[in-house]
Parts: C-alpha cells; sequence; structure tokens
C-alpha cells in the first residue's frame, strides 16, 4: 500500500473532527476559555486561508472534467483542501474571541463553516451524480468567493472590493455650518483609527464607528476626558513612542501627522465636544484658526444668479448690490448716506429678492419706515439695522424670515416690551443688542425665551479696555480696468478709521484718516484700522486691488508647472481673473520643482512703467514668497539684467492672503521682458515643514 493509500483514511476522519470542532466552536465559543497556546493557532488564520482557497478552487475545476483520472486527482486535491480549510476555520473561529462582532463577523464565520461542510460533502458523496457534484461545487466556489469578500470587509472595512469604483461626491462644508468632532476630528478617527475599532473588529473593547460607542469608552477607561490631556486614553496613545506596544495606530499603519495630531490635543483641551460648531469658538483660539484653513467661507447656493443689468441698475453712489464673494449667486446689498437715504429705494431691490442674503442699513433713518418689504427676501440670512431708530413693532416682520441667522440692532433703545416681540425670532442664531436700552432683568428674559441663540449686550465698560474689532474692507473687484471704488465700514460709528495704499500699516497719528469712498486708480496694497477713545486699536484688515495692465503679444514659459497647479498654462498670468485664496481653485500657477520663468514680447508702442506679480501666500500649505526674483528687458541688442532687490520674506505661519511684487521698469527702450520667480528651496526652521521645498504660487502678471 502507497504512503498516499495509508495517509487517506486519516484524513477522512480528520474531516469530521474538524467539523464538529468547528460547529462547537460557532455555537459556544463565546463560552469557552481558550488557551493561550490556542490563541496562537488562532493567529494563523490569515497565514493558512490563502492555501486552502487555491486547493479548494482547483479540485472543482478537476471534478467539472470529464476524465476519470483527473477527477481522481481532483478528489485527492479536495480532500487535502478540505482538511487545510478546517483548521483555517477553526483557527479563524478562535481568532474571533479577540475583540471582532458584528454583521460582517457572523457572514464570515458562517460562510466558512459552509465551505468546510460543502467540501466534507462533495468529498463523501461525489459519486452521487453529475448533478449534485455540479451542484454542489458551484455553490462551494461561490461560498469561498463570499468568505473572502466578507473578510475582506473585517480587514479594510467595509465595501473594500468595489471601493475603488465607487463615485463620492466631496461635501463642501462652509465654516458656519462646520461641526468640531463631525468635520474635523471623525474624519481623522475614519482614515487612521476605525479599521481596528468598528463593527466586527472592536479592539480593546473600544468601538469608534458609531458616536456611543467613543463616548462609552473600552476596557482601559473612557475614550476622552474633557480638558485633561493627560488622562484622555487618545491623546496617551497617539503620543507613545512609535516602539511601544499601546502606540495608536499600531507601527504597521498609517500614522497621524503632525497636524492631526494637533487638532485631536486642541479638540480634547477646548472640552472634546461632540457637537460643537467651529463658529462658537472665538477666532483667537488656535483650534478655530486651523480648522478656518480647512474649511470653505464660501457658502454654496441652489438659486439662479440676477440679471447683471439688475444689479448694474441697482448700484449707485448710495447704494452697492454685489456678489458675496465673486462668482456667487448669494448678493449683499449696503447703503451709505443718511442724507441721500430714501426709504422707498428699498422696494427697487424687489428684483433681485431671491438673491439677496445680506442687508446692511446701518445708521439708516427707518423710523416708522414699514419693514414689511423684507418679506420678499426668501433667502436673507443677515440683516444690519444697528442705529437707526426702529421700534419693536416694526421687528414683528423679521418672524416670517425663516432664513434669518444673524440680526444686529445695537444702539436702537427699546424698552421691556421689546422682548416679547424679540423672543419670537428663534430662527436668529446671533442676535447684537449693544447700548439698546434693555436692562438686566429684560437681558435674561430674553436669554431664557431664546436659548439656542448668542446674544452679545456689549459690555458696561467699567475699567475694561477692549479692542476694536477690524474695519470691513469693499471694493467693486479686485481687477479693475480704469478705476475702482474703496468702501471702509465699521460697526462703531465713532471709530475712527485710518488707511494706506501702499502696504505700511496703518498709525493713528499720520495714517490718512477715511472719510468716504475712495476711487483707486491704480494697483494698492490697502492696510485699514480703526481707532477710538477708550478702546484698543484694531487688527488691521488689508486687501489687494489691481489695474489691469499691458497685454503683451506674445509670452512662452520655460517650465510647466506642476501639473495639479497648472490651470490654463501661461494663459492664466494674463487672462484678468483674480484667483480666490484658496490654491486649489483652478486660477492659480504653482511651481515647486522648477522656477517660474517666463518670458513676454510687447508691442513696440506699449513702454510699460511698472510691473506688478500677484502672489498667494499661505505658510501652512508651504506657499511661500519666491526665494529670489530676477528681471531682465530685452531689445535687439539683447538682454539687460535688472539690479536685484530683497524679496519679502515670511517669518511665521499666518493666515491665507494675497501678496504682490511691485518694480519699476527702466526707462530705456524694451520690446521683450524675462521674469524668473525661484521658490523657497528650504523652508525656514520655525515651519512644521523645515527643510522642504516651498511653493510659487502666482495668478496674474501685471504691466502698465
Amino acid at each position: 500500500m502507497s504512503k498516499v493509500s495509508r495517509i487517506i483514511p486519516i484524513l477522512e476522519n480528520f474531516l469530521f473532527f474538524w467539523l464538529g470542532l468547528a460547529l462547537v466552536l460557532s455555537l459556544a465559543g463565546d463560552r469557552l476559555e481558550i488557551p493561550a497556546f490556542l490563541q496562537v493557532l488562532g493567529r494563523t488564520h490569515p497565514l493558512l486561508l490563502h492555501f486552502p482557497i487555491v486547493l479548494l478552487l482547483m479540485a472543482v475545476g478537476f471534478l467539472w472534467v470529464s476524465d476519470e483520472k483527473l477527477k481522481k486527482i481532483g478528489a485527492q486535491i479536495l480532500l487535502f483542501g478540505a482538511n487545510l480549510t478546517g483548521i483555517t476555520v477553526v483557527a479563524g473561529l478562535i481568532l474571533a474571541n479577540e475583540d471582532y462582532d458584528g454583521d460582517a463577523l457572523v457572514w464570515h464565520q458562517w460562510l466558512g463553516v459552509g465551505s468546510l461542510l460543502l467540501s466534507v460533502l462533495i468529498y463523501f458523496f461525489r459519486e452521487k451524480s453529475s448533478l449534485f457534484l455540479r451542484t454542489t461545487s458551484a455553490t462551494l466556489a461561490v461560498s469561498i468567493i463570499l468568505t473572502g469578500h466578507f473578510g475582506a470587509n473585517l480587514t479594510h472595512g467595509d465595501d473594500f472590493l468595489l471601493a475603488p469604483i465607487r463615485s463620492e461626491e466631496i461635501e463642501l462644508v462652509t465654516l458656519e455650518e462646520a461641526e468640531l468632532f463631525e468635520h474635523l476630528v471623525q474624519p481623522i478617527l475614519e482614515s487612521k483609527c476605525i479599521a481596528c475599532h468598528k463593527e466586527g473588529k472592536i479592539k480593546g473593547e473600544l468601538r469608534m464607528d458609531q458616536l456611543a460607542g467613543l463616548q462609552k469608552g473600552g476596557k482601559n477607561g473612557p475614550f476622552v476626558i474633557p480638558g485633561d490631556l493627560d488622562k484622555s486614553l487618545l491623546i496617551q496613545r497617539i503620543n507613545l513612542p512609535m516602539e511601544e506596544k499601546e502606540h495608536m495606530p499600531p507601527k504597521n499603519k498609517a500614522q497621524l501627522t503632525e497636524e492631526e495630531i494637533e487638532i485631536l490635543e486642541l479638540w480634547v483641551a477646548a472640552g472634546a465636544s461632540f457637537d460643537q460648531k467651529v463658529s462658537d469658538l472665538t477666532a483667537e483660539e488656535p483650534l478655530f484658526q486651523l480648522a478656518s484653513n480647512k474649511f470653505t467661507t464660501q457658502k454654496s447656493y441652489g438659486f439662479e444668479p440676477a440679471a447683471e443689468s439688475d444689479i448694474q441698475d441697482l448700484n449707485n453712489f448710495f447704494r452697492k448690490v454685489n456678489p458675496v464673494f465673486p462668482g456667487s449667486p448669494a448678493l449683499e446689498v449696503a447703503y451709505y448716506g443718511i442724507s441721500t437715504f430714501d426709504p422707498a429705494s428699498l422696494k427697487d431691490l424687489k428684483k433681485v429678492s431671491e438673491q439677496v442674503v445680506r442687508i446692511n442699513l446701518n445708521r439708516m433713518p427707518l423710523a416708522d419706515v414699514d419693514l414689511g418689504f423684507l418679506g420678499d427676501f426668501p433667502n436673507l440670512e443677515e440683516l444690519q439695522l444697528n442705529t437707526t431708530g426702529i421700534s419693536p413693532n416694526q421687528l414683528s416682520s423679521l418672524e416670517k424670515l425663516r432664513n434669518l441667522r444673524n440680526l444686529a440692532l445695537s444702539g436702537n433703545q427699546f424698552k421691556s416690551e421689546a422682548v416679547a416681540t424679540l423672543a419670537k425670532l428663534k430662527q436668529v442664531k446671533r442676535l447684537f443688542l449693544w447700548n439698546s436700552g434693555l436692562n438686566q432683568t429684560d437681558q435674561e428674559a430674553l436669554r431664557k425665551a431664546l436659548p439656542e441663540t448668542k446674544i452679545d449686550f456689549g459690555f458696561d465698560g467699567k475699567g475694561v479696555i477692549y479692542a476694536l474689532n477690524a474695519p470691513k474692507i469693499d471694493f467693486e473687484t479686485g481687477l479693475f480696468r480704469d478705476s475702482s471704488q474703496l468702501i471702509i465700514t465699521h460697526p462703531i460709528r465713532t471709530a475712527e478709521i485710518r488707511y494706506t495704499l501702499n502696504g505700511s500699516d496703518p498709525d493713528s497719528v499720520s495714517s490718512p484718516v477715511y472719510s468716504g469712498p475712495i476711487w483707486i486708480k491704480k494697483t494698492a496694497q490697502i492696510r485699514t484700522k480703526a481707532f477710538a477713545k477708550d478702546w484698543i486699536g484694531s487688527p488691521t484688515a488689508y486687501a489687494l486691488v489691481f489695474r489691469e495692465g499691458i497685454k503683451p503679444k506674445s509670452y512662452k514659459l520655460a517650465f510647466e508647472p506642476h501639473t495639479r497647479y497648472a490651470a490654463n498654462g501661461a494663459t492664466t498670468l494674463f487672462d484678468g481673473v483674480k484667483g480666490k485664496t484658496n490654491h486649489t481653485s483652478g486660477e492659480w500657477l504653482g511651481f515647486t520643482d522648477t522656477a517660474l520663468e517666463i518670458e513676454l514680447y510687447l508691442d513696440e508702442k506699449s513702454s510699460p512703467q511698472t510691473l506688478d506679480l500677484s502672489l498667494l501666500l499661505n505658510e501652512s500649505a508651504y506657499i511661500f514668497p519666491p526665494e529670489s526674483v530676477e528681471i531682465w528687458t530685452g531689445n535687439q541688442a539683447g538682454w539687460q539684467k535688472m539690479p536685484e532687490t530683497p524679496t519679502l520674506s515670511s517669518t511665521k505661519l499666518e493666515e491665507v492672503r494675497f501678496g504682490v511684487l511691485s518694480y519699476d521698469l527702466p526707462k530705456s527702450e524694451f520690446d521683450k521682458l524675462k521674469i524668473r520667480l525661484k521658490p523657497i528651496s528650504k523652508l525656514p526652521s520655525w515651519h512644521p515643514g523645515a527643510g522642504a521645498k516651498g511653493w510659487v504660487f502666482v495668478d496674474e502678471i501685471i504691466l502698465n
């Protein structure tokens, strides 16, 4: 008798052993105490499973052919494969006792046991009939595939198999709508933690794919303790050295970035809220500053834009109607000039009533004016009525504005009866009532009536000096042809606004005082601050406006921009479209491995005198001013290099902003220009990415 013949009966008997043991572990495994050496066997499950799959599928193939010799080989392969399947199933059932549960585990477990059972049935009853053999073997193949599918879901997450072909839209979340946990913290947990702490695989008894699991914590204690970094398990584990066994994520998994760690730490330090909005934080808090770089302030709207001709007709010296940001269908309206204000002009806005989301009527004389016209503005979100002389009776018409979220009523004198009217404005989320005449009892009553509304009654000023808010800068467009009107406003009427147009910081003594709209006729770096007695001067507000320049006859780039930030190539630099404060918006050319080097060919009569380079600056995204700028003028005699001047440099992480480099061109005749901007080769030591390459982003080259 051959060795194979002697071993076959042993393997046949083992089939019933594996099957019986698998059923015992399936039905009663959670009530058994698994010894440590068997747990080691369980952890061999991922190592063993591939070989029996191959053997079983090979056996199915051989059993389907008509050649008897091949069928016999198939039966022997099936016997060996079924035994290995038994070992794999038993190992998997032992492993399942280690922090695994959920629907995916149940399907994976019973399909595995079913595959073992089918293997045994096929082996012993393969001669019964051809129909039986083909039906059961086909079922076995399907069962093996499904077992693998649910096993992959356990290891890699739901829908692991089909994930690459699924099309998922990225939700654009505005800063106003963003929530700390859902939009800032949860995405980090999903990408770096949930694979080991979800339904079907709950290591340390900590489940992170549902809110209740996070709030419950794991076997080692609470997931987080609000405000306590030292005792929060999350913060402890992510800060352990990677060599430590308890370091999370495990060292063989994708690690948290420095920014992700900072977000998690700041979230815990801020109270680890699961429902707090980013907008509830103050602008000075580091967590708000981090979040503000991640979410857009540009809300999307579903309505159609107003006709451009209607907007133009509405704009005049005392009223400005503009998109809330370039390209948005939503409009904001602001009135200026008390002496020229005509209440009847408010009815003119009806033609754009669907698109208007903000109205500023500060300081306009509205006493006895019927505000019922506001009912025609279904999408109105913000209404500024500071120091307008309105009465509580006039406010009753605001109740029907279901989308009204911000309402400013400071400087209007109300009495106690106003509380009943204001209490009906439950849709308002931020209500400003500085100097409104309401006493402490009225204020408490209103707070109680509007518990979901943030109400600002101002301050009493007893020995405390506060800083003013920065002024607001409004201009028609960031890139104008002949001139552009500049308007600077501040909510506090008595504040003195100072400004500069050359990029220098304004002061309270020598800088010009703003007294009315300014007409800008050339490229300007606007900076403005507010000052008032008994107040700290405001932060600086700044903006850039560019005058459209001379268009070159032709141009060519020496090096192509990075493929991710190529926009429309060199055409982008002369298309008259100002980029947004988002380097991924498609209006910027980005360079990191090569310099931005471009040659411009001019008409002989153009004679430009100045050159402006419009930049984007965002140190957090590695976008810096150029390390050097080289400029050549050229004519038939050749190229002449201009003297190099030091470029501006960054010294700290700042908010996303525009920048400009301006140069006076020589008076000598030239008909071509060459410009070379070299990206910073190594980020400075104070930067989190110190030593890495930086980027240069440019959207316009302007000649005047």
